[in-house]
């Protein structure tokens, strides 16, 4: 069953939220997110087995805006989605195995079934509101930090 955690959201861009990088914690119901743009941090549900990877989203009229899904993989892989049985657009973070977006697909559109090829070398999707990774300039080479990427070979690991 997935793990459904939609408390508490907290999100830091630049200087304005006051959040410095040591000062976040790592738990398995919150990633965090770092670039050149800042740093934002959403809530997430965690999809780690085949059943909840093929459910993800699907079904739901909406999502609170700093929340979200992370698909767990157990070894990098081609990762590819779709948007069948999803109702909201959804922006895809496709992440390799140190925890650094490689690619991103804004805007999926609900209801689609044509392929969303995320590429070779994923280990984690994270699935967030349509719109919001360009709002908050998440691009390849932004830095993930969460418990289930390997600490001893994350790019930002949790401290």
């Amino acid at each position: 069953m997935v793990r459904r955690v939609w408390a508490g959201v907290v999100l830091a861009v630049g200087v304005a939220s006051g959040l410095s990088a040591s000062a976040a914690t790592c738990s398995e119901d919150r990633i965090s997110l770092r670039g050149p743009r800042g740093q934002a941090a959403f809530t997430v549900e965690i999809a780690d087995d085949d059943q909840e990877r093929a459910l993800g989203l699907m079904h739901r009229e909406s999502m609170p805006r700093f929340s979200g899904m992370l698909f767990v993989f157990d070894t990098p892989q081609r990762a590819v989605f779709w948007m069948e049985n999803t109702l909201i657009p959804l922006d895809m973070l496709f992440i390799d195995a140190q925890g650094v977006v490689q690619t991103v697909h804004e805007n999926a559109i609900p209801m689609d079934r044509t392929p969303i090829d995320g590429g070779f070398g994923i280990q984690y999707v994270l699935e967030i509101n349509g719109g919001m990774a360009g709002r908050l300039g998440l691009e390849p080479g932004v830095e993930v930090r969460h418990p289930a990427i390997a600490q001893e070979t994350a790019a930002w690991p949790c401290e």
